[in-house]
């Protein structure tokens, strides 16, 4: 595991994010994921929130692989 610093810098495309998504709205700490993740190169994400990482988008457009896996219904 590696533990990714945000900076000051990181804040504009944090808050980029934010707005994109307001009609969810989108959380501190999903906007520090989603754009750890575009940093970083990373398309898989460990979170319970198959919602809304189901609808945030990497660059272009590329969806997230979120595990675990959902359990069927």
């Amino acid at each position: 595991m590696v533990v990714s610093p945000i900076t000051d810098s990181d804040m504009p495309d944090l808050e980029k994010l934010m707005h994109k998504y307001a009609d969810r709205p989108m959380d501190f700490a999903d906007a520090t994921l989603v754009h750890l993740a575009a940093r970083e190169l990373i398309n898989t994400v460990f979170t319970v929130d198959h919602v809304d990482f189901g609808i945030y988008r990497l660059p272009r457009n590329k969806r997230f692989r979120v595990l675990p896996l959902p359990k069927p219904r």
